[in-house]
């Protein structure tokens, strides 16, 4: 272990020697906007299964050459109460009128309700298949492969693979980019996200689409992922705070809300995966116009490299570059300590060992919230375009207070509030009386919109915690360990058929214990970003630490530097 002073030297060292950069000129602007776009296309595909999978009214098909009456061709389906419609009798979508019966009662003249009673009359399975209803759709993967009734477990199931592809995509696309490099992490997810979907749009059967799925679940979180941590480790502090809180999440929101303007005018499923596959196409391009990061290089030894890419960025701004960007010192720490890292160093000491945890348990929580209140939009009465929209548009005033937050706001105290905020709004909704419909919404897209400011503080906040040498590993791994809630989410809905509320005091419940836990986090608000293991701060636990004075003394020593070694910086701004 280092000594403290040693320790916090290091931590400003590289903020230090790119400070000259500025914070906001062409080269970061271009990296900023870059990077953002890159989001766009998994907004778009995100609840894309909203769409694919939804469900149209259908009901048994009966054989079109069957000589039937109008009046028994009419009534051929039984008619079943409808718990989501308040009881109310809808024609049954899962069973028919036995045919043999019906051509008998139609071949004698009889009338049903007025000659037959049609409580006596018995039931069959839908043994022709289905009619489903195309005002809506022109088809989806339900009415494609007759995924309802006995087969409706299958369509629930379709979004599990997906976020067992984001899971495995978390797991392992923090490790390859912490050794391969950040860009070709990126832009190799971006091609295995457009393939797949390109490749998905001719699947012949519900089996090899659901495949063809997991891998875009796979692409798409590690995409999103090391995309965030490109921009963190590239950007200067103030222009980083920016990108992590709210610009990737308001570009995300971009994609998610064009998602139903899309849908709206293509109404087929394999061409709306095609329109949405070509947005990942048009990001390739953007190989030659975002760099590495220079962070990751030099704690990888590649110091030549990290400095060309700096020198690069310096033309662009028109500075002066120093002679010597990183120091012979610096050099020689960086090589000796340079050591490979990967996902078991998150449980190594009992320091990181904490945080790591702690922090998994948070992040699963509010995926829980998330994707349990943005899949429950599709049980809400209206148009499913509008209801998917405005779930859409309430995350976009959340990411503006997130990176409001983030910037002056005490990073523990920000996850804090918007956690324990939204699970009181959701405990609020089981109190709310069952005929005031419009304020049990709006209680629920309020804590939609706390959720995702949760959310995405929380991304910011991670990034912040560890190290550069783990710092991708690390979100995903806390990205892993959160696709368990996402997996389960879709279940956490389902327990409205059993009451309406429970979902809710669930909900609310888990993200105000969650709320509480983050308060045991430490503190990264005005400090710089880690470079190793070393530099992070201690798991303060119930009671916050007193620093120490040397430690304190010097590291605010090496921010005075850091602030007096770029002066242009809030004119930049």
């Amino acid at each position: 272990m280092l000594p403290e002073s040693s320790a916090a030297n290091k931590a400003t060292a590289y903020e230090a020697a790119t400070a000259f950069l500025g914070e906001w000129g062409p080269f970061q602007r271009r990296v900023f906007f870059l990077l953002s776009l890159s989001v766009v296309p998994i907004g778009l595909t995100a609840f894309s299964i909203v769409f694919l999978a939804d469900t149209p009214d259908h009901r048994c098909a009966l054989p079109a050459h069957l000589n039937l009456s109008a009046a028994w061709r009419n009534s051929s389906i039984p008619l079943e109460e409808d718990a989501n419609r308040d009881g109310a009798l809808v024609p049954s979508k899962c069973s028919r009128y036995k045919v043999e019966n019906l051509l008998n009662y139609s071949e004698r003249g009889l009338l049903p309700g007025a000659d037959v009673n049609l409580s006596n009359v018995p039931k069959e399975g839908c043994l022709d298949g289905w009619e489903f209803d195309h005002s809506v759709y022109t088809s989806t993967i339900v009415s494609e492969w007759n995924l309802v009734c006995d087969e409706s477990w299958k369509r629930p199931l379709t979004s599990s693979i997906f976020f067992g592809g984001v899971f495995t995509g978390s797991l392992i696309s923090g490790q390859l980019s912490d050794r391969f490099g950040r860009k070709i992490v990126m832009f190799a997810t971006i091609a295995l996200q457009a393939v797949s979907k390109f490749i998905q749009v001719f699947s012949p059967s519900w089996i090899v689409f659901c495949a063809l799925y997991f891998i875009v679940g796979m692409g798409q979180v590690s995409n999103y992922i090391v995309a965030f941590v490109l921009g963190m480790e590239v950007l200067g502090p103030r222009t980083r705070t920016l990108f992590s809180t709210a610009a990737v999440s308001l570009f995300f929101g971009v994609g998610y809300m064009l998602l139903p303007l899309i849908a709206f005018f293509i109404t087929d499923w394999r061409m709306l995966l095609l329109a949405l596959m070509l947005p990942s196409c048009l990001c390739m391009p953007l190989w030659w116009f975002v760099p590495e990061s220079p962070r990751w290089l030099l704690s990888q030894g590649r110091t030549e490299e990290a400095e060309a890419i700096l020198r690069n960025a310096a033309e662009m701004n028109n500075i002066e570059p120093p002679t010597v960007i990183f120091s012979s010192l610096q050099n020689r720490v960086k090589a000796n300590e340079k050591r490979p890292c990967n996902i078991c160093d998150l449980l190594r000491s009992p320091n990181i060992r904490w945080i790591s945890i702690t922090l998994w348990v948070i992040w699963n929580t509010i995926t829980i919230a998330y994707f349990a209140l943005s899949l429950n939009t599709a049980n809400l009465n209206g148009n499913p375009y509008f209801n998917c929209f405005l779930s859409a548009l309430m995350e976009m005033p959340a990411y503006v207070l997130s990176w409001v937050m983030f910037r002056w706001c005490s990073r523990r105290l920000s996850v804090f509030s918007s956690l324990s905020s939204g699970g009181l709004f959701l405990l609020i909704i089981h109190l709310v009386p069952a005929h005031l419909a419009a304020l049990s919404i709006t209680f629920e897209m309020l804590g939609k919109f706390a959720v995702s400011t949760a959310f995405a503080v929380a991304y910011a906040y991670t990034a912040e915690l560890y190290p550069t040498v783990l710092r991708n590993t690390a979100i995903g791994a806390c990205s892993t360990a959160s696709r368990i809630g996402s997996i389960i989410a879709p279940y956490f809905i389902y327990l409205r058929t059993y009451s309406v509320s429970l979902p809710y005091i669930l909900m609310g419940s888990l993200t105000a214990v969650a709320g509480l836990l983050s308060l045991l986090l430490p503190e990264s608000f005005g400090m710089p970003l880690p470079d190793t293991i070393s530099h992070m701060q201690q798991f303060p636990g119930c009671c916050q630490k007193t620093p120490n004075s040397k430690y304190e003394e010097k590291a605010g020593e090496q921010r005075s530097q850091v602030k007096r070694s770029r002066p242009q910086i809030n004119q930049q701004l």
